[in-house]
C-alpha cells in the first residue's frame, strides 16, 4: 500500500502505463518541462524524453487533431486539456472526428486517444477555469466517458483508459486533486464500465460521480442512525452501469442524483429517466436532482454558492422522505 494524492497516483498511473506500452504518448500544453499546471505529469518528460511527453503549442483543437493523427499510425496519445472550459475549441474534433471514425469504418479504424480533463470548481480558479462538460460528451455516441474521484481509481481507470482501444473522455476533479488514499498498486481494479456502491445504505440511493463523491460521503456521514443513506460512485458515465443503478434503487426505494453540472438538461436528467422508467413500481417517492444552477459559472467569490453541498444532498434527501 501508498499513501498517494490523486495527482500523484494519476502521475504514478501514467508512468506505468508509459513503461508497459512504448507507443503510450503525452501531450499538451506545459504537460513537459512544467509538469502540467496541476503537476500530473511531472518528471515524465525528464524520464521518458521529448519525444513521448509532448509539450504542444496553445492549440486544443491542434492536440486532439495531431492525436486522432497518431492513433491512426499506431500510438496510444494521452491528450492533456488544462482546465475543462478550454476543451470547448476541442470539440470539433472530439465529437465529428474521434468519436465517429471507428463508427463509420465498421470498427475496422481503432482511434485509442484518452482526452484527460481536469474538471469542476472549488479551487478559486477564474473564468472559463472551472466547467463540468461531460453532459456533451456523454450526448456524443462513440465516446466512452469516465470520472474518477479519488486517487484508487485514479491510479487504474487511467491505464484502464489508455489501454481500451475505444477514445475515452477522462474527467478528473481538480478540487479533489490534494486528497490523499491508500492505493493498492497490484490488487484488481473494477473493471471499465462499472459503478461502485461506496456506502451501503437502506433508505435512499444518491447517485454521483467525481468530486461530488466525497460531499455525498459527508452528508450519508452528517445523517448517520437517522437515514442510511447509499451513495453509488458511477464511475464510468458513458456507457451507465445501470444494473447496479437499478438494483440500488429498486432495494431503497428513493433515489437523489447529485452532480456539479448545471441541472437542466444535465447528466442528471438521463438518469432520472432511466431510473423511473426501469424502477418505476419500486420507487416510494420521485426521483430528485442536485445540481449547479442554469448559470455560467460565477467568479471565485460565488462559487461555494453555487456547487452542490452538504446541506443541499440532504434537503433533496428529506424531500424523497416527505412525499
Amino acid at each position: 500500500m501508498t499513501t498517494l494524492t490523486l495527482a500523484k497516483a494519476l502521475n504514478e498511473g501514467l508512468r506505468k502505463a508509459m513503461e508497459d506500452d512504448p507507443k503510450v504518448l503525452i501531450m499538451g500544453e506545459d504537460v513537459g518541462k512544467l509538469g502540467g499546471v496541476f503537476r500530473v505529469t511531472d518528471g515524465l518528460q525528464k524520464d521518458f524524453g521529448e519525444s513521448r511527453v509532448i509539450d504542444t503549442p496553445l492549440a486544443e483543437s491542434g492536440i486532439i487533431g495531431t492525436a486522432i493523427g497518431l492513433a491512426l499510425r499506431g500510438y496510444r496519445p494521452v491528450c492533456e486539456i488544462q482546465f475543462d472550459g478550454f476543451v470547448f475549441p476541442a470539440a470539433d474534433q472530439i465529437i465529428t472526428q474521434l468519436a465517429k471514425m471507428p463508427l463509420r469504418s465498421l470498427g475496422k479504424v481503432k482511434l485509442p486517444v484518452v482526452v484527460r480533463i481536469p474538471c469542476g470548481g472549488g479551487i478559486g480558479a477564474v473564468e472559463h477555469h472551472s466547467e463540468s462538460p461531460e453532459a456533451y460528451f456523454t450526448h456524443t455516441g462513440g465516446l466512452r466517458v469516465v470520472a474518477c474521484s479519488n486517487p484508487v481509481d485514479g491510479y487504474h481507470m487511467v491505464q484502464q483508459a489508455i489501454r481500451s482501444d475505444d477514445p475515452v473522455v477522462f474527467f478528473e476533479p481538480k478540487r479533489r486533486y490534494w486528497d490523499k488514499a491508500e492505493v493498492d498498486k497490484d490488487a484488481a481494479p473494477l473493471p471499465m464500465g462499472r459503478g461502485r456502491v461506496v456506502r451501503p445504505g437502506a433508505d435512499v440511493t444518491v447517485l454521483t460521480y467525481g468530486p461530488m463523491v466525497k460531499t455525498c460521503l459527508e452528508a450519508a456521514n452528517a445523517v448517520e442512525g437517522e437515514r442510511s443513506i447509499e451513495v453509488v460512485d458511477l464511475r464510468s458515465l458513458s456507457p451507465l452501469d445501470t444494473e447496479l443503478v437499478f438494483d440500488s434503487v429498486r432495494r431503497t426505494g428513493r433515489c437523489v442524483v447529485a452532480h456539479e453540472a448545471p441541472m437542466y438538461n444535465g447528466l442528471g436528467a438521463e438518469i432520472a429517466a432511466r431510473v423511473t422508467e426501469a424502477c418505476f413500481y419500486h420507487l416510494e417517492s420521485p426521483v430528485l436532482r442536485v445540481g449547479g444552477f442554469s448559470t455560467p459559472y460565477p467568479p471565485s467569490r460565488l462559487e461555494d454558492h453555487y456547487l452542490p453541498d452538504l446541506d443541499r444532498v440532504l434537503d433533496a434527501v428529506d424531500r424523497t422522505f416527505a412525499f
